[in-house]
């Protein structure tokens, strides 16, 4: 005998369908809305991000122009001369390659790991093909002999070493060069010599003058922020916008404003000597002070702006209730009220950082030779020479130490919140 499922029972299936297809359409709701956003993100940062970490460690100039001299020299020890079937690999390929527009690609690329290598090989393709005293083709030996007795630096292995430890399409060599290191000939990781050796210096100047001019911003910053959020609304409000309206205006602009003021015959100078305080003018431009201060007023408003956003929400009777109690108006404000406002001045600090160690039209302008930050060679990578792998190199660098900074504000966040 069959029992019927009560209507009781049929009724709740029926509702936990419909909550579940309720739920799946909103949810389809919800991702078609955010959908156009995702898509945004998609092509506008995270391919562009990808494609710059790609190229870092692309190596395909050396592999795609000589593929035959790569094959030959794949077993080969490095220590002793090569064989003879990579000269004659080096012949066929070169051959091919003569009056191509891979001849400038792979001498560019090889010249970066031995100066001169460019002329050698473009003199080398220019002799192809190589020929005999008769019409027979000629063996390995011939054609080792003949490469030799065109141009000696080709019995040198320092030269078969440089094309051997680039047959692979991917290498670490921009980056390795990004951090003054390099691969010996037997793909060993060794320091750059000394005259290219400048990078970490770089990088080290970057970030000294990014903690300098977040450190001058959260100086100013704090007691403006302060300041202002103790006015009234009205007041603040009015405060606020004009610490907004530099926004308004572009850097460019804002640099070329602080090159007039700042110049020997500038504002300051005249107000300076005229005020008694010195004789001479200072020298404020193509220097350091000057990219301080033009990078400190331009990053103001974002040191200001978190910093103003955590006081406002911190309630003024903690500061009279401390007061009330005996302590000291200062170690009140010190003690109570400042690390109330830790968040504000992470969020603050983080932000005008990182925006400071990726500039480049201020030092650009306001700086001299000894002032120019990372930003500066990734655009004289990406604009003269054209060298995409080193750019993408010192970029996916300054991405990765910005990361970090994220990483670390985050963990600091959570544990202030947990504490609380």
């Amino acid at each position: 005998m069959t029992i019927a499922p009560s209507s009781s029972t049929l009724s709740t299936a029926a509702l936990k369908r419909e909550l579940r297809l309720a739920g799946a359409r909103k949810r389809a709701m919800a991702l078609l809305l955010i959908a156009p956003l995702a898509i945004f993100v998609l092509l506008i940062f995270v391919v562009p991000i990808g494609a710059l970490l790609t190229r870092a460690v692309q190596n395909p100039e050396i592999a795609t122009a000589l593929p035959n001299t790569v094959a030959a020299l794949s077993g080969w020890d490095r220590h002793a001369p090569p064989p003879d079937a990579a000269y004659a690999a080096l012949a066929a390929d070169m051959t091919k390659l003569a009056g191509s527009d891979g001849m400038g690609t792979l001498a560019s690329r090889l010249n970066l790991e031995i100066p001169g290598f460019r002329s050698f090989v473009a003199k080398t393709a220019r002799a192809m093909p190589l020929k005999g005293s008769s019409d027979q083709p000629l063996t390995p030996a011939q054609t080792r002999e003949k490469l030799i007795e065109f141009d000696a630096r080709w019995g040198d292995a320092t030269y078969w070493q440089a094309i051997a430890k680039n047959g692979s399409q991917i290498s670490p060599f921009y980056l390795l060069a990004a951090l003054d290191h390099k691969q010996d000939g037997f793909s060993h990781i060794v320091h750059a010599d000394p005259e290219q050796s400048i990078y970490l210096t770089i990088f080290g100047r970057t970030f000294l003058i990014g903690m300098a001019v977040t450190l001058f911003a959260l100086l100013l910053g704090y007691p403006l922020a302060y300041w202002v959020s103790r006015l009234s609304e009205r007041r603040a409000n009015l405060v606020m916008i004009l610490v907004l309206i530099p926004f308004w205006t572009s850097v460019l602009v804002r640099v070329a404003a602080w090159i007039v003021l700042l110049q020997n015959d500038g504002l300051v100078n005249k107000a300076l000597i005229g005020s008694g305080l010195i004789a001479q003018p200072l020298a404020l431009l193509f220097n350091r002070v000057g990219v301080y201060i033009s990078m400190t007023h331009i990053l103001l408003p974002f040191m200001i702006l978190p910093l103003y956003s955590v006081m406002k929400s911190i309630p003024p009777t903690y500061q009279r209730a401390a007061v009330s109690l005996g302590s000291h108006p200062f170690a009140a404000f010190w003690r109570v009220y400042v690390p109330q406002t830790y968040p504000g001045v992470a969020a603050g600090a983080l932000l005008a950082f990182i925006l400071a160690i990726g500039y480049y039209i201020t030092p650009a302008l306001l700086g001299g030779p000894d002032d120019q930050m990372v930003s500066y060679y990734v655009a004289y990578y990406t604009n003269d020479t054209i060298n995409w792998g080193m750019a993408c190199a010192l970029g996916g660098l300054l991405l990765a130490a910005t990361l970090v900074l994220y990483a670390v504000y985050s963990r600091f966040t959570r544990s202030k919140l947990s504490l609380s």
